[in-house]
């Protein structure tokens, strides 16, 4: 049976990452372990995931040397051992059967990678019109901008949709490009495609809709859409960046 490390990044999460924590106790089967990255978090997501350690059978909490998500999460795959990594968004709740769809997603040798369908939700509302646009671009940006790849099986994910593939892929393709201050998810995949096919799974998961509340929904939904045409298009991701601060 195939183990499975989740990997959660947190910089200054201590609103969102209790109740991530107190959802993954439901999981079944568990994760061999959780690791927290953290990027140098000065409230007190520290100290809340040090509290919650006693609950799992193996909780790490992990200090990055590197700034940035993708650094955080190449830290955390650095020290796992499962066979299997889950990148988990520390605002992003997984259903108690999550690893069991991963372990049956992964156990097909033609697929290299996959995620989940991310529901965006409030405290009173849920996203259905940003959620439905998230979804079907995970089919459409890459047959646009890459559409040889995307006909040997290359798909959009974001982090809210919980990326997970196989720790040795990962490790062969150098995993996430740590200089990428964003689209980093999109660019591990498109490194992954030749080793199979990267899947969207017919299943939930629940996204904070933090940025669209903060933002507004037309103002997120066009930096949304911006972001991955331009993207798509080769403009730089450092630049992509200055648009999408970080929402705390």
């Amino acid at each position: 049976m195939r183990t499975v490390s989740i990997i959660i990044p947190t910089l200054n999460e201590e609103n969102a990452l209790p109740r991530t924590l107190r959802l993954l106790q439901r999981l079944c089967p568990e994760p061999l372990e959780i690791i927290i990255v953290d990027g140098g978090s000065t409230d007190r997501t520290i100290q809340l995931a040090e509290a919650t350690s006693p609950c799992f059978r193996s909780m790490r909490i992990v200090h990055a040397k590197l700034p940035g998500r993708a650094s955080q999460m190449n830290a955390g795959a650095a020290k796992a051992t499962g066979d299997i990594l889950c990148f988990l968004h520390a605002d992003t709740a997984l259903p108690d059967d999550a690893l069991q769809v991963i372990r049956q997603t992964l156990a097909d040798a033609d697929t290299v990678a996959g995620g989940f369908i991310s529901i965006m939700r409030g405290a009173h509302t849920t996203r259905w019109l940003t959620s439905f646009h998230n979804y079907i671009k995970t089919y459409y940006a890459p047959l646009l901008f890459r559409p040889r790849l995307f006909f040997r099986g290359a798909r959009l994910l974001f982090g809210d949709q919980v990326i997970f593939c196989r720790r040795d892929q990962f490790m062969t393709v150098g995993g996430y490009t740590a200089s990428m201050p964003i689209m980093e998810e999109a660019d591990l995949l498109l490194k992954l495609v030749p080793y199979g096919r990267v899947r969207q799974v017919n299943r939930l998961v629940e996204s904070s809709d933090r940025r669209v509340a903060r933002w507004g929904f037309w103002k997120a939904n066009g930096i949304y859409l911006a972001i991955g045409f331009l993207w798509g298009l080769g403009y730089s991701p450092n630049k992509l960046k200055r648009w999408f601060a970080d929402i705390r």
